[in-house]
């Protein structure tokens, strides 16, 4: 893999998600790699980078928020 400083901000976003998705599959050494991705994402912190939803590899229906089991007089 080239370095991580090498990669353009969307190859950047790519294998973060690439990575990230390995890892929540179960693959232990994926982590790590995942991490350095997306802490390099954080650390550009250009307009192109990923908002927190965009790595978060759950499906669409986990995403959204719930409701709380209070009401708000």
């Amino acid at each position: 893999m080239t370095e991580i400083t090498e990669l353009n901000d969307d190859d950047l976003t790519r294998y973060a998600q690439e990575w990230r998705q390995r890892s929540l599959r179960g693959d232990k050494q994926a982590r790590g790699i995942a991490h350095a991705l997306e802490t390099e994402v954080r650390r550009r912190g250009q307009a192109s980078a990923p908002a927190s939803f965009e790595l978060d590899t759950r499906p669409a229906p986990l995403r959204r928020p719930t409701k709380p089991w209070w009401r708000f007089w």
